[in-house]
């Protein structure tokens, strides 16, 4: 039996690495939408933070393998529908965490490294609280606040302007006779906790049920569709950062004098913030803040820090969804006792067979917590976990605890081991488990209807086409109706109005409601298009990095199709050098359209709905935006790491590799067999300086 679960990162095979990361893009994926989206956690910041870590600690020990759709490459969730949607200037990226105070070290160490910094000079940081609430993003036009929105996925939020005019500690205009042209401001919307406690009073008293914690409270409060609901409650807002900004006229050079600035303007800051100038000012500064938090008047769950000279956060720039320049230092977590009741399995889109351990409700941190996921049958061996144990539940921030361990092993009359099932509790299918696979799963295919149901829901959800009006229920119904059963019989539903206007809870006005929301998802872009498919470590960012790539469902189709027959073709070799893809996900997509069905359907919905061509993003005026270059021996001006993270930033493709698509070779000092090949090749070589006067120095 295969048992990554229970090795450390550095003990698995690449084969367990590979499969372990499959399982994480996907566990992780679904608790931020949880978090993000519907804020309705399902499981606990602290349990989420050692998904993330492990995560991490895996991609470290093989970079190789990480995958498009990584939890590092990622930031929230879409934002929910009720909303108008508003794209940020700059994106609201998430931070990555630190737990101790070697964490922090490291992190103060890969400053250093990246930027070249080879003395033992402090690097001064910005410290402050880390606000549990719900994170905001408004925009002032010469001084006067115009759209107020939610982080959403990083990119795109909701627009709450309304409801944020009435949050105290935000300004209407900014007190500024010479403002900004254009600038964002970014913060916390949080419920103090003596608001929190009244009104949950007032709800019990109502016989309304009341708020889990204070960030769900602000959550939910913020994200009315009536303004006047969020007026009522007492929300208040922190800011904390600047994001765009144009025609400003004294830009601050370190980020303690944004703060002062966003004092000045008229919002509300944190009386805490304060400049660290060494690590073990900043870690004092933790300290402290474990020992206060409990008589603040609002939650925190860590430390902020973030390197003050904002030259040098520009230069350090950002890695997947994080500032190389921040990092949240998180407190330990809160555990309590409980009992396991039943395990239950629930089946996924792809066949996973996932365990969910059903627990006596029980208060943890002032959180009611009664469901926690088990990963796999692997995690469930490790901890030895039986049903009727005294298990220890842990949560740092919300909701439901991971299970930490088992406080009675040693007793008498313990119930037997859990015996994973060896069927799909759905279809009665045979569940098996490859090899380097953590996760079993159910064979039976389209034929089991958790998988059809599971893969219809994937294909209206909002990442794919967005169909609003046929949620969880209808899909279920419908499918065991014989209504649909691909996702071609969505587009074929108006033939059978008359059916669909004599179902119970169905009439003429719902029914041209659905279809007329069905009608207006029948264009599509490409990037929606793949990732409603389904496939398997297809995610939303790599779905949008084939778009991006192929433009084309006519030109993507014809590749897949070719790469399947020889993996020595160009079209392979193609499709792997694309920046994050690599072989693992080329191989998942190659393996779909291997299956002759998969591509029926996928001709088939081609058939009903139109694909619009998506276009590689371009850097404005940059004249490398679309060429592809390759860096090669020691660069004496920047390090490798900033090179690439710039060249990226102006829309070039970054490659490992020299081939004849190459359109850049920047070599520096000691080059080695790139820039033979390139000479070979005949492809363009720069020198460092060359390469920084193309772009602009």
């Amino acid at each position: 039996m295969n048992k990554e679960a229970m090795k450390a990162p550095e003990e698995l095979t690449t084969a367990e690495a590979k499969a372990e990361l499959k399982r994480l893009a996907k566990e992780i994926a679904h608790h931020d939408k949880l978090y993000y989206q519907k804020d309705a956690p399902e499981i606990s910041d602290a349990e989420y933070d050692a998904l993330v870590r492990r995560n991490r600690a895996i991609e470290g020990l093989f970079p190789s393998l990480i995958r498009s759709d990584s939890p590092t490459t990622r930031v929230g969730a879409e934002p929910a529908a009720g909303f108008g949607k508003v794209k940020h200037l700059h994106p609201m990226l998430s931070l990555d965490n630190a737990f101790d105070r070697e964490d922090v070290a490291d992190f103060i160490g890969r400053i250093r490294r990246f930027l070249g910094r080879k003395d033992d000079g402090e690097i001064e940081l910005n410290v402050e609280p880390k606000i549990d609430g719900l994170s905001a993003n408004l925009r002032y036009e010469d001084g006067t606040l115009t759209i107020g929105a939610t982080r959403g996925d990083g990119a795109v939020g909701e627009d709450i302007t309304a409801n944020l005019k009435h949050v105290a500690g935000i300004p209407h205009k900014l007190k500024d006779p010479h403002p900004p042209k254009l600038i964002e401001i970014r913060g916390e919307v949080y419920f103090p906790h003596d608001a929190f406690f009244t009104l949950n009073k007032e709800r019990e008293k109502a016989g309304e049920p009341v708020f889990a914690n204070p960030r769900n409270a602000a959550a939910g409060s913020v994200r009315q569709l009536d303004p006047n609901i969020t007026r009522s409650r007492p929300l208040k807002f922190f800011a904390y950062a600047m994001g765009a900004t144009e025609g400003w006229r004294n830009e601050p050079k370190l980020h303690s004098e944004a703060i002062e600035q966003l004092r000045t303007w008229g919002f509300a800051v944190n009386p805490e913030i304060c400049v660290a100038k060494t690590l073990d000012d900043a870690l004092e500064f933790y300290d402290e803040m474990t020992k206060k938090r409990a008589d603040l008047n609002y939650d925190i769950d860590g430390v902020v820090y973030k390197v003050n000279n904002i030259a040098m956060q520009n230069r350090l720039g950002f890695v997947g969804r994080a500032p190389r320049w921040a990092i949240a230092h998180k407190f330990p977590a809160e555990q309590a006792v409980t009992t396991l009741n039943a395990i239950a399995i629930q089946v996924g889109r792809t066949g996973a067979l996932t365990p969910v351990a059903k627990l006596e409700p029980i208060t943890v941190g002032g959180v009611v917590v009664s469901n926690a996921t088990l990963h796999n049958e692997d995690e469930i061996e490790r901890k030895d976990v039986r049903i009727g144990d005294k298990v220890i539940v842990q949560r740092a921030g919300d909701v439901i605890p991971q299970i930490v361990g088992v406080v009675d092993a040693d007793r008498k009359n313990r119930g037997p081991k859990y015996k994973f099932p060896d069927r799909c509790p759905v279809c009665g299918s045979h569940a098996v488990r490859e090899e380097g696979e953590a996760v079993r799963r159910c064979t039976g295919g389209l034929i089991c209807p958790a998988q059809a149901m599971e893969t219809l829901r994937h294909f209206v959800s909002r990442g794919a086409f967005d169909i609003e009006g046929l949620g969880s229920k209808h899909i279920e119904s419908f499918y065991t109706d014989g209504l649909i059963k691909t996702p071609v019989d969505i587009f074929k539903l108006h033939h059978r109005r008359g059916e669909l206007e004599e179902r119970e809870g169905w009439g003429k006005s719902s029914v041209s409601n659905l279809l007329n929301a069905i009608e207006a998802r029948r264009t599509v872009p490409l990037d929606r298009f793949i990732y409603a498919l389904g496939i398997r470590q297809v995610g939303e960012v790599t779905a949008k990095l084939l778009a991006r790539h192929y433009h084309t469902l006519k030109d993507w189709r014809h590749a897949m199709l070719a790469a399947t027959k020889d993996r020595e073709t160009p079209e392979y070799q193609d499709l792997v050098n694309i920046d994050q893809i690599g072989e693992s996900v080329a191989n998942d997509i190659l393996d779909f359209f291997d299956e002759k069905p998969n591509v029926e359907v996928l001709d088939a919905l081609a058939k009903e709905v139109t694909v619009d061509e998506v276009q590689a993003p371009r850097a404005a005026d940059s004249p490398v935006a679309g060429k592809t270059v390759v860096f090669t021996g020691a660069l004496s001006k920047m390090t490798r790491d900033e090179a690439k993270a710039r060249a990226e930033l102006l829309g070039a493709k970054v490659a490992s590799s020299v081939s004849k698509k190459t359109d850049y070779v920047i070599v520096g000092e000691d080059a080695g067999s790139k820039a033979a090949k390139a000479q070979e090749l005949g492809v363009k070589m720069l020198s460092e300086d060359a390469w920084l006067e193309l772009i602009g120095g």
